[in-house]
């Protein structure tokens, strides 16, 4: 997928209203989860992502500061994340407990 063509999102988007389940995919863009939720306010806003599993069952969630993805909208509308971070890498993280 060409991400460079896709619409990067403004920071009044950033509600769990339009990231929750939205994809998020690696430097190889490869799918690594899925946005649960965000957490904050502001510039320290972070984001919930879920990892592994199938189906959202014995999915791990794992936190990114919002500075660690760029998200977008692709050319049909729908928001994702991108990340530099691989998936081992983001299930190698601690697991988040809200």
């Amino acid at each position: 997928m060409d991400h460079s063509t896709h619409t990067p999102l403004n920071s009044t988007e950033y509600t769990n209203a339009i990231l929750a389940d939205a994809p998020v995919y690696g430097p190889e863009d490869e799918k690594i989860g899925t946005i649960s939720h965000l957490h904050g306010i502001g510039r320290a806003k972070e984001v919930v992502i879920d990892v592994g599993g199938f189906l959202g069952i014995g999915a791990k969630p794992v936190l990114l500061s919002l500075d660690q993805l760029r998200l977008m909208r692709d050319g049909s509308g729908i928001v994702h994340g991108v990340t530099s971070w691989t998936k081992d890498q983001i299930k190698d993280l601690p697991e988040h407990h809200d």
